[in-house]
């Protein structure tokens, strides 16, 4: 399979998968997740590979799904999503198909059998964390900046990573707030596993990517199983379905189908501004609310 979204290179026993939209935040397409799955399964076919390094070209690991264009993209996948002619029921196909919906497709990252480290930089939010969490490890620069902007509108958690990774009282916070926190906050509350300056980031993702790979695949392979299937019997799945069916009606309500008529009309940087405005964060926020681009203070 030839890639259009994604880049996929090896060295040793270690494979890097890259996003590769750098001039859209690495915004997720339709393409996109089906050349994730595909890389990931080239991986795992391969014996000589041990571990998987996950991350996003220029200064943004990804800002979320790609909603630009009317979202005619998503007909590539045998749906549409525009108000005029959607269909709940296709909806419900795509978004459950393991064939088809973005979910099942990110789910390839939690069952590789070869550890993924996530490495983020920038923007990493609404459908872009949901990617992100579903990795074993995250290393995050420090002001990396992680949120669920969707839930104030047009959706809802998707993998559930936001809630399985955190407690109650924290997943609650965000999800009913949609606000976003820093590299170094979600380390500090065990969203993500450590943060680091941001020049520090690629050494740090190669340190870990490195120790890994010291230890045998088979090893490697039963450690990640027993772990996933702990939260695999706490309902992961029966969350999964709930979450992406319920992400439908909420693209459906009223409030949802006014914020794409936004974005058609004023596009997707006007849609959010209004979006965010009230909160004054995101797109809105001032300088210490938003991601440092690399080689730049």
């Amino acid at each position: 399979m030839s890639y259009e979204m994604i880049d996929l290179q090896t060295s040793g026993a270690i494979a890097t998968i890259t996003l590769n939209r750098p001039d859209k935040f690495n915004t997720i397409r339709t393409e996109m997740w089906f050349e994730i799955e595909d890389a990931i399964s080239q991986v795992n076919q391969d014996p000589d590979l041990r571990v998987i390094v996950l991350q996003g070209a220029g200064d943004s690991f990804c800002a979320g799904f790609d909603f630009s264009g009317n979202l005619d993209h998503y007909k590539r996948a045998g749906v549409s999503l525009s108000a005029e002619d959607y269909d709940p029921g296709m909806d419900m196909i795509f978004a459950t198909s393991p064939f088809l919906g973005p979910v099942p497709k990110f789910m390839a990252i939690w069952r590789s059998a070869r550890p993924v480290i996530a490495k983020v930089q920038g923007w990493c939010v609404g459908g872009g964390s949901e990617m992100a969490l579903c990795a074993d490890l995250v290393i995050a620069s420090e002001d990396a900046r992680f949120g669920t902007p969707y839930a104030r509108v047009w959706g809802c958690h998707l993998t559930g990573m936001w809630i399985y990774r955190l407690g109650l009282t924290r997943a609650k916070q965000f999800a009913l707030t949609g606000d976003s926190i820093s590299g170094r906050e979600a380390a500090d509350i065990g969203l993500i596993n450590e943060a680091c300056p941001l020049e520090a980031l690629d050494e740090r993702t190669q340190y870990w990517a490195q120790r890994m790979a010291q230890i045998p695949l088979t090893q490697l392979a039963a450690m990640k199983l027993i772990v996933n299937q702990a939260y695999e019997n706490m309902g992961l799945q029966t969350t999964q379905y709930m979450g992406t069916i319920m992400d439908g009606l909420m693209r459906n309500t009223p409030e949802g189908r006014a914020f794409v008529r936004s974005a058609a009309e004023k596009g997707v940087g006007g849609a959010v501004a209004e979006r965010d405005a009230p909160f004054g964060d995101y797109s809105q926020g001032g300088k210490d609310m938003k991601p440092r681009r690399r080689g730049k203070r």
